[in-house]
């Protein structure tokens, strides 16, 4: 599917040096640990208005000596891909076809209101991120006790 949807040519954009190079403008690095295991591995943060925005190899680090598990990369080649998605992509008869944010939402949306009708509410687990601050960990909680569960792991290192 990945192929037919970058070979389009309009489905994706090539990022601009500088989306690679330093896509939060104003943001500073900050050398710490990485989050997402309890290795220690040693990244070099970029945080912008508090909030921890993209992450790098520390080269120097003296546990991780510069390696990084799949985890860790992957959060890294999230941020610097080279491609970014334009717009929300639906395979339709084995194509994939452009549609609209709104109807993307909505597609979701009634899924997840029959899956919840029929299984119940702890029936999904919602899978959150270890690098959330206490207000993001806060809704992610109040949208589960809407959904009606408990059944929730944001990696609760905050």
């Amino acid at each position: 599917g990945a192929t037919s949807m970058f070979a389009s040519g309009n489905t994706v954009r090539e990022a601009t040096k500088e989306e690679i190079k330093n896509p939060f403008p104003g943001s500073k690095k900050v050398k710490t640990i990485c989050s997402i295991c309890s290795a220690g591995c040693g990244i070099v943060a970029e945080v912008h208005n508090g909030v921890w925005v993209r992450q790098d190899v520390a080269q120097d680090h003296p546990i991780s000596e510069g390696s990084h598990c799949c985890k860790g990369i992957d959060q890294i080649d999230l941020v610097k891909s080279k491609q970014r998605v334009k717009h929300p992509l639906k395979k339709v008869a084995g194509k994939w076809q452009r549609i609209s944010w709104e109807q993307a939402i909505n597609e979701i949306s009634e899924k997840m209101l029959k899956f919840r009708k029929e299984n119940g509410p702890d029936a999904a687990m919602f899978l959150g991120s270890a690098k959330f601050n206490l207000q993001q960990a806060f809704y992610f909680r109040k949208f589960a006790a809407l959904w009606g569960t408990n059944n929730i792991d944001h990696v609760a290192r905050i």
